[in-house]
Parts: structure tokens; sequence; C-alpha cells
């Protein structure tokens, strides 16, 4: 995939999850919460996780306010989660930072992202990688009990 195709793809990601975000709704009766935020940008946002006890994430979502990366990287998270254990979500989170950093690349480096390989670009964008982000960063502090995060 060429870096035109790829950022055209990026785009169309971020627009559709911007315009309808999946899974935001508060969600009632979750076991973890957090609320993050972003003072650089202005994001903030709330995680709500419903795990089960077998510890997997039987429901997922988000509410808050955030710019486009922010809103989609939250939707698309939520997408990937539902279903899978706490575990498989650390690794998770492990990969996707490892993504938006340029630590790890999808074309080169074994991964299970999926379509969240889509961010990968991201890294160029110094400012925006805490907007992609904070929903994860968020995630992780409802899963360790953490009633709020920063990306500061």
């Amino acid at each position: 995939m060429t870096y035109d195709s790829r950022t055209e793809l990026y785009q169309q990601v971020i627009i559709e999850h911007n315009k309808k975000p999946r899974n935001c709704r508060k969600l009632d009766g979750a076991t973890h919460t957090a609320e993050g935020y972003n003072p650089l940008c202005g994001d903030h946002l709330v995680v709500y996780l419903l795990i089960d006890k077998n510890n997997a994430i039987s429901d997922i979502s988000f509410e808050g306010d955030g710019c486009a990366i922010s809103r989609a990287s939250s939707s698309m998270m939520t997408a990937a989660l539902k279903g899978k254990t706490v575990t498989e979500a650390k690794g998770l989170f492990q990969q996707f930072h490892k993504l938006i950093t340029g630590e790890l690349n999808p074309e080169k480096d074994k991964h299970t992202l999926g379509k969240l390989a889509v961010f990968s670009g991201i890294w160029h964008f110094p400012a925006r990688v805490k907007c992609a982000s904070l929903a994860w960063h968020t995630m992780n502090g409802a899963i360790e009990h953490k009633k709020s995060v920063s990306t500061e």
C-alpha cells in the first residue's frame, strides 16, 4: 500500500468514525470507569467497561467531547476490545501505543491490530499522538481502577 492510499484510507476512517462513532454512550452497570483528559487538545472522555467473571470485556463504551482523531480512536478501540479478555486488551493497548509512536510498522512487524493499523502514520504528527492514545490510556486506567487519566 502506498503512502497516499494509506493517508486517504486513514482520512476516510477518521471521518466515518467521527461522524458515526460506535459505542458512544454511557454504559449503565459498568464495572470499571475512568475519565480521560488531554489538556493539549481539550479532549475529554469517560470510558466504561463491563468486565465479566471470566475477565472478559463483555461491553465497552465511551462518551465525551474531543477532536475527530480522539473520537475515531475511541470508537475503533471500543469495537476492537469488545469480547476480548483484559489481558488481550492490555496487549492491544501496548501494540497500539507502539504503532502510534512509530515503534511498530504494521507492514513489517507482527501484530494483532487489524483495522487499528490505519493509525500507523500518526506518529508523524506528535501533537496528535495524544489525541489517538487518550481513549486507550483511559481504558487502561479504568482496568487499573484509576478514576482519572491525563495525557500530560
